[in-house]
């Protein structure tokens, strides 16, 4: 079966995918949903550091310490970008990449979200 990441938008949290995951948790499938620093039930972490690259290392950890390869790597809108970082870091663990209306960033390209 497969590994899935499914990353929220913003304003959202890990919580937006239960009904998918629990669809794919019961075809067998390996199912994370995190929530991302500053955001749903981690809202009390937001301050003025938090950015996009906070966002990526979220998602680079969660795959990192659960160890997880070949993984399906889903954004939903502001998570376009942030699949793109993740990817972009550790490709070697990304089967495929999955943009649910979402922010595609083009190689080399600036968005309004900074990346620093």
């Amino acid at each position: 079966m497969a590994n899935y990441c499914l990353v929220h938008g913003g304003c959202r949290g890990g919580w937006v995918w239960k009904r998918v995951a629990r669809s794919l948790r019961e075809e067998g499938h390996d199912v994370h949903t995190p929530t991302m620093t500053g955001l749903g039930e981690r809202s009390h972490l937001l301050n003025a550091t938090i950015n996009l690259s906070t966002n990526i290392q979220d998602i680079v950890n969660v795959i990192k310490f659960e160890e997880l390869d070949d993984v399906i790597l889903c954004g939903h809108a502001y998570a376009g970008m942030i699949i793109s970082g993740v990817a972009d870091l550790i490709s070697e663990r990304i089967a495929a990449l999955v943009y649910l209306d979402a922010w595609v960033p083009e190689d080399g390209g600036c968005d309004f979200y900074a990346l620093t």
